[in-house]
């Protein structure tokens, strides 16, 4: 797929990915009815949430390579030439945070009386390395389940989104374990807090930085694949 095409999977996506949480929400408190306190109801609610990640894992595939999360955007923009990654900062990622501001101002627009997005309950500090520490193992995960396990689409994705999955829960209750700045971007666009000292370190500094890390520490400690492995990777995937 050209790039024309993968900025229009990368809008489109978002928009959907700013939808799914809602509608997950929706689905498990609204029409099945469970309370927000019930265990039952938080098992259900994290049961669809795994079933939503499989449905995104398929769509990217079936884009070929579109996302909705800049951070992934990013790690893969690192590692791909300096081309890649101009490409990445300057049009990925603006168009991944424009199809999230789109997504959260027409969930609005449905439902004025859907909540507010992720809202940080620690210092601004702690909440920046919070969402540092989540991103770290996630994109390190990430990177590790790529080069492991080639072409195993099911094992990857089943993997990676219970990693996601027990990450954001480990990071909810403090800064709402959301490891994606261009979501939390929609909601603090549509607050008016999208260029606050809390937003901008907590949902951008920080995972940026952890992603950088974690894309060095990867390529440090794990020997590159040789162009045949390359080959091989891209027959698989």
């Amino acid at each position: 797929m050209g790039r024309i095409g993968i900025v229009v999977s990368d809008l489109v996506l978002s928009f959907m990915w700013t939808w799914a949480g809602v509608l997950v929400n929706i689905l498990v408190h609204g029409v099945l009815g469970f309370s927000r306190k019930d265990t039952t109801g938080e098992i259900v609610r994290y049961l669809f949430s795994v079933i939503s990640m499989f449905v995104f894992a398929f769509l990217q595939k079936l884009s070929k390579g579109g996302l909705y999360n800049p951070l992934t955007a990013l790690a893969a923009g690192v590692t791909g030439g300096f081309s890649n990654f101009i490409f990445t900062v300057l049009v990925r990622i603006p168009v991944e945070v424009l199809g999230s501001i789109l997504g959260v101002k027409h969930i609005i627009h449905v439902f004025p009386e859907i909540g507010k997005g992720p809202k940080l309950n620690v210092a601004i500090h702690h909440g920046a390395l919070t969402e540092g520490i989540l991103t770290f193992f996630i994109v390190m995960l990430s990177l590790g389940l790529a080069r492991k396990i080639p072409g195993s689409f099911f094992m990857k994705t089943w993997i990676g989104s219970i990693a996601k999955l027990t990450l954001h829960v480990l990071g909810a209750d403090l800064t709402g374990g959301c490891m994606n700045p261009a979501a939390v971007m929609g909601w603090a666009y549509a607050r008016g807090e999208h260029i606050t000292q809390e937003h901008l370190l907590v949902y951008w500094l920080g995972p940026i930085k952890a992603t950088l890390l974690a894309v060095w520490f990867f390529n440090v400690v794990f020997k590159p694949l040789t162009e045949e492995e390359e080959k091989l990777k891209a027959k698989t995937d």
